[in-house]
C-alpha cells in the first residue's frame, strides 16, 4: 500500500469494484487526487444521487428512478415477447440490437451453488409468477427469450428454468451464440465454435 492512510483507503474502496483490480484502483485514485477540486465533491454528488433516487422498477426488477422504468412504462411493446436476462445492463445491450421490442425480466443473477446463490436468491418465483399471470390474461406471454451468459452459472440457470417452463404451452428459446463477425475461426476457442455449429442456419 501507499502508507498514506486516506489515499490507501480510497485505493481499497475502488479496488472493491468489479472488473477493477489493485493497480487499476491506484491509478484512478491519483486520477482523482490530480483533478480539480469540483471532481471529488461531483463524484461524491453522484453516488449520493443513485443511492438516494434509484430503485428497482416492480415491472421487470430492472433499475428506475420512476415508479415503472421506461421499458414497461412503454404502452406500444409487446406483452406476449418476455426476454429474460441476468442484470439490469444486459437490457441495454438487447435494445442495442435494435430487433426485440416486447418486454424485460431482470433475474438479478444467476444460479451459481458454487457461490450459495440458489434458486430463490434470485427473481426467479417472479418470472413464474409473471408468466402464470399473464397466461389468464388477454395477452399471454406467447415466447420467452433467454438471453443469459454462456458461462456455466448461465447455462445451468437456462437448464432450470427450461425443466420448470416445460409444460407451461410456450415458446422457449435461448438467443444464439458462437462465432463473432468479422473473427477468424482459429482464434475461436473450442466452446464458442461448438456453440456455432450447434446453432448453424440453413443458407
Amino acid at each position: 500500500m501507499l502508507k498514506v492512510p486516506s489515499l490507501d483507503l480510497l485505493v481499497h474502496e475502488l479496488s472493491r469494484l468489479p472488473g477493477i483490480g489493485q493497480k487499476t484502483a491506484q491509478r484512478l485514485a491519483y486520477f482523482i487526487l490530480r483533478s480539480p477540486d469540483n471532481l471529488p465533491e461531483s463524484l461524491k454528488g453522484a453516488l449520493n444521487e443513485v443511492q438516494t433516487k434509484v430503485q428497482t422498477c416492480p415491472g421487470c426488477f430492472s433499475v428506475t428512478e420512476e415508479h415503472l422504468c421506461h421499458y414497461c412504462a412503454d404502452p406500444g411493446r409487446d406483452n406476449q415477447s418476455l426476454c429474460v436476462v441476468e442484470e439490469p445492463m444486459d437490457i441495454m445491450r438487447v435494445e442495442s440490437s435494435g430487433v426485440f421490442r416486447g418486454r424485460y425480466h431482470v433475474l438479478q443473477g444467476a444460479i451459481s451453488p458454487l457461490e450459495g446463490i440458489q434458486p430463490q436468491d434470485l427473481k426467479i418465483q417472479e418470472l413464474f409468477e409473471k408468466i402464470d399471470k399473464s397466461l389468464v390474461s388477454d395477452t399471454p406471454v406467447k415466447e420467452v427469450i433467454l438471453a443469459l451468459d454462456t458461462d456455466l452459472e448461465g447455462d445451468t440457470t437456462v437448464l432450470y428454468l427450461a425443466k420448470k417452463l416445460k409444460d407451461k404451452g410456450i415458446r422457449l428459446t435461448r438467443i444464439a451464440h458462437g462465432v463473432p463477425i468479422g473473427s477468424d475461426i482459429e482464434y475461436i476457442d473450442h466452446r464458442t465454435l461448438g456453440r456455432a455449429l450447434e446453432n448453424r442456419v440453413e443458407i
